[in-house]
């Protein structure tokens, strides 16, 4: 009996299983009503059919393969230039005031608009949709680390300081510790917003990947394999998200026993 206790249908699984038992429902009724140009909304079997088939395809997974390595690289080089400029402008008052009004201004704006001049200088080849990635990546991020590098207790830096520690010593023992959980929010940003940026580059101007391969359904009105790719996409980056924020548990948990430890020794002697 204890085996089927994680099969137990608790209130929150009940209400996750009726929410899309209403929803397929809805999209069903609306497929049939005819309120919609045909094949706009085609029915949910007809998507699921189209899902099969592309599941089967060879080409899906080289797509898949070449969106997720353009994202990844993508991500890492916008996040460390992220954190590096989150800190340099958050460690310098004068830097912060001069530079902050133009990262602010640049992070409101669309950054699809920048497309025609990283295809410019990058080419319309993978390195183009790298720099997209990196450039959606780095404005969470660095504003993230600007944000936790403003929040650090002076204490602490008074404290390396006294010990004489150097400029790297300094962003290791005490800036990256005490950023640590705005630091993850700003990096779990950058997962998805690198996501989106390869896929917006895809879907201006590419031959291969997921984004290319949704645009190419819809532009010979394929409807039903548009939703299975749509589908498979928001299937891909939930699970990126999911594994992101298992991996960032081991470092919280650490956050969160350094500070129980600093409010234990915060607290007076009895």
């Amino acid at each position: 009996m204890a085996a089927l206790s994680p099969l137990r249908l608790t209130p929150v699984r009940k209400v996750k299983i009726a929410t899309i038992v209403v929803l397929l429902a809805c999209w069903q009724l609306v497929s049939m009503s005819g309120l919609l140009f045909e094949g706009v909304m085609p029915p949910p079997l007809a998507v699921l059919g189209a899902l099969v088939r592309e599941l089967g395809e060879r080409s899906l997974y080289r797509d898949l393969g070449i969106t997720m390595f353009e994202a990844g690289i993508g991500f890492l080089i916008g996040s460390l230039i992220g954190i590096s400029v989150g800190i340099w402008l958050g460690g310098s008052g004068f830097m912060r005031r001069a530079f902050e009004p133009y990262v602010h201004a640049l992070a409101s704006m669309p950054k699809i608009i920048f497309l025609p001049i990283l295809f410019l200088v990058f080419g319309l080849g993978i390195e183009s949709k790298i720099a997209k990635a990196a450039m959606s990546t780095f404005f969470p991020v660095g504003l993230s680390t600007m944000a936790g590098f403003m929040q650090i207790d002076s204490v602490l830096i008074n404290v390396g300081r006294s010990f004489h520690l150097r400029r790297a010593q300094m962003v290791r023992m005490i800036y990256l510790p005490a950023i640590l959980r705005p630091l993850m929010v700003g990096l779990q940003l950058g997962v998805g917003m690198s996501i989106i940026g390869v896929l917006t580059a895809e879907i201006a101007y590419a031959s291969v990947g997921i984004g290319a391969r949704l645009i190419r359904y819809s532009d010979n009105f394929n409807i039903a394999s548009t939703y299975a790719v749509m589908i498979i996409i928001f299937a891909g980056t939930a699970s990126v998200n999911y594994l992101f924020i298992r991996a960032q548990r081991p470092f919280l948990r650490y956050d969160r026993a350094r500070t129980d430890a600093a409010g234990a020794l915060a607290q007076p002697a009895p």
